[in-house]
């Protein structure tokens, strides 16, 4: 068996399309999409993958307003630039990019942004609404996985999910998503750590593996059970080189398997244009 690639640059692509379409409407009505972005630091990675949401921005016609702070700015000056960003009616979404500095609360960042600019769906109002199935913003990559999956006609309704990884960006969240009873949703869901005994008997149990701990190749061929679908969605860097969670030779059993590139970071941006727009969209 030969795994099949859950593409999300094509699906990606199809989303900015839509994104595109919402845009030029709200353009039509002298309504412009703008987003806010927030640096701190110095981390290489990070001013990268600001980056590339600039560039995704700009292809679909969103504004990007940024502000870039330094390696020693304080936790109120990002509290000020985000208050700043909060008070600006121009401003329809906000995205602080994470991680922060050594000495700044990320805890208290999140909470600072207004939850109605909050296009990371990462603020607690957020997530309630999330546990609570109610309506709003979605966590990026959560969701972006999910839309992978169905584009591909994956079935996860019914079916068994392990989530390697708990953290607050995708573990904990996707779980909470993927247990909904929503199209794309409704699947048992096991999640495992580094603090469960035999992980690896467990995710061999799962129809589906969602691989999230930031840990290059963790997921082994042998760990899989033959025609499942995996998706790496946690990375590292072996200096140069992106790695994800899942090992090359996972494909030879798996039926659908991410790219090493390619695969859910597509989709964490795509998603995070959605939120984007309908944030502006929701602005009366």
């Amino acid at each position: 068996m030969t795994a099949q690639l859950l593409d999300g640059e094509k699906v990606a692509g199809r989303i900015k399309m839509e994104v595109g379409d919402r845009v030029a409407r709200l353009a039509a009505i002298g309504r412009q999409v703008a987003l806010g972005t927030i640096l701190v630091g110095e981390d290489g990675s990070s001013a990268k993958y600001v980056a590339m949401k600039h560039a995704d921005c700009k292809e679909v016609g969103i504004e990007s307003v940024h502000v870039k702070l330094g390696q020693d700015a304080t936790q109120d000056e990002v509290l000020d630039a985000i208050r700043t960003m909060n008070a600006d009616p121009a401003i329809a979404s906000i995205l602080v990019q994470l991680p922060m500095p050594n000495g700044i609360d990320e805890g208290q960042v999140l909470l600072a942004v207004d939850p109605e600019k909050d296009v990371d769906g990462l603020h607690p109002m957020n997530l309630g609404k999330l546990v609570m199935g109610a309506p709003g913003p979605l966590p990026c990559t959560p969701a972006g996985i999910v839309e992978l999956l169905a584009q591909h006609q994956v079935q996860v309704e019914g079916r068994h999910v392990v989530i390697i990884g708990r953290g607050l960006t995708i573990g904990r969240p996707l779980a909470l998503l993927l247990v909904m009873r929503r199209p794309g949703c409704n699947a048992a869901v096991t999640v495992v750590h580094t603090g469960v005994d035999d992980m690896a008997s467990l995710v061999r149990q799962a129809d589906i593996v969602v691989a999230a701990a930031g840990v290059a190749g963790l997921v082994t061929k042998d760990m899989v059970k033959p025609g499942a679908a995996v998706v790496g969605a946690g990375t590292s860097w072996e200096g140069k080189r992106l790695m994800s969670d899942v090992a090359e030779d996972v494909a030879e059993v798996a039926s659908w398997i991410t790219p090493r590139i390619g695969g859910v970071g597509p989709m964490t941006r795509a998603m995070l244009l959605r939120n984007a727009v309908a944030a502006a969209e929701r602005i009366r």
